[in-house]
C-alpha cells in the first residue's frame, strides 16, 4: 500500500492550516495543534522540521510562531512530502542505483521507475494553494500519463481480472 506517514500527513495539514489564514500572522505550535486537533509534541516536531528545511519561517518571542516561508502557489505537494518523508519512491530502485540487490536481474525495474516518475510529476503539479482551495481539477492537468509498450503476446485480456488503467491517487483527507 502506498501511504504517507502520519508525520507527513499532519505536516501537510499544518501547512494547509497556515496557508488558509487570511493574514499571515505567525502561529505557535500550541495554537496550530489545538486548531488541527493534533498532539502538541508531534506538531512541535513537525514544525521544527519544516522550518529547518525552509518551508516555514519561525519567530521567537511572545508574538512569535511559525508562518509559511513561501507563497502557497510556490509549494508543490511533492516538495512537502520530500521534506517530511524523504525521496518519493514507490520501490527501492526508484531511490537510486544499487539500492536493491536484485536490480540487475529485475524485469519490472524500468516500469516501476516510470510509474514513480508519473506519481512524482503529478505531486509536483499540485500546490499547497490547490489543496487549500480544494482544487482537484489540477489533478487532471499535470500531463502525467503512463504508457508501457506491450508486445503482442503480453496484450491485456478482456477478462474482469485484468488490471485497469492507472488513475490519479486520491488523498485520504
Amino acid at each position: 500500500m502506498f501511504k504517507l506517514s502520519k508525520t507527513t500527513d499532519y505536516g501537510i495539514v499544518l501547512m494547509a492550516r497556515l496557508a488558509s489564514e487570511p493574514s499571515p500572522v505567525p502561529q505557535n505550535a500550541r495554537e496550530l495543534a489545538a486548531g488541527s486537533e493534533l498532539p502538541v509534541p508531534m506538531v512541535s516536531k513537525i514544525l521544527k522540521a519544516l522550518a529547518k528545511e525552509g518551508l516555514l519561517s519561525s519567530q521567537r518571542g511572545s508574538k512569535g510562531g511559525y508562518a509559511l516561508a513561501r507563497d502557497p502557489e510556490d509549494l508543490p505537494v511533492a516538495e512537502m512530502i520530500r521534506v517530511l518523508e524523504g525521496p518519493l519512491a514507490l520501490t527501492d530502485c526508484a531511490v537510486g542505483p544499487a539500492v536493491c540487490s536484485h536490480e540487475s536481474a529485475c524485469v519490472v525495474r524500468e516500469p516501476w521507475q516510470q510509474i514513480n516518475r508519473v506519481v512524482e510529476r503529478a505531486l509536483e503539479g499540485i500546490t499547497l494553494a490547490d489543496l487549500v482551495r480544494g482544487n482537484t481539477a489540477s489533478l487532471g492537468t499535470t500531463g502525467a500519463t503512463l504508457q508501457i509498450d506491450r508486445a503482442p503476446a503480453a496484450a491485456p485480456s478482456s477478462s474482469p481480472s485484468s488490471p485497469s488503467s492507472p488513475s490519479s491517487p486520491s488523498p485520504e483527507r
